[in-house]
């Protein structure tokens, strides 16, 4: 009887050990990044899941990526501003309304917009239509 009861005993005790490892949350690194599925010259972390790309919208082409961590009120974090930066994008300060930032690089806009665990890139489309049609001259 006392085999069984420690036996349960323990069999709950792992349980509830893996329940609260697998639900902590966990912060990003800022270590790894890529180019966005739809600026590839503009970084993502590699941590960054996009599960989709949206192309619906006739005036933009934005793909959400989901980042756990990340806070509408905290914007975008230091480590990655540092690396967009590293990456020759310019912040535009005077486009940027709460949450969402404006970057450029060689006359090309990208917005960035930060929700709670999650962040959108977005990037006009006639703008980018426009600079890959010079680029071809």
């Amino acid at each position: 009887m006392k085999r069984t009861r420690r036996f349960w005993t323990l069999i709950i005790l792992c349980i509830a050990v893996g329940l609260l490892a697998g639900c902590g949350t966990k912060e990003p690194s800022w270590q790894s990044f890529e180019g966005a599925l739809n600026e590839k010259s503009f970084p993502v972390p590699k941590e960054a899941n996009s599960p989709d790309r949206t192309t619906t919208n006739a005036a933009m082409d934005y793909v959400r990526y989901s980042l756990q961590g990340l806070k509408e009120e905290d914007s975008i974090p230091d480590p990655y501003l540092d690396e967009i930066e590293a990456w020759g994008w310019i912040e535009q300060k005077k486009e940027e309304i709460g949450s969402s930032r404006v970057f450029q690089k060689d006359g090309l806009n990208v917005h960035v917009t930060v929700h709670d665990d999650y962040f959108i890139v977005m990037v006009p489309k006639e703008k980018k239509a426009s600079i890959k049609g010079l680029e071809s001259k």
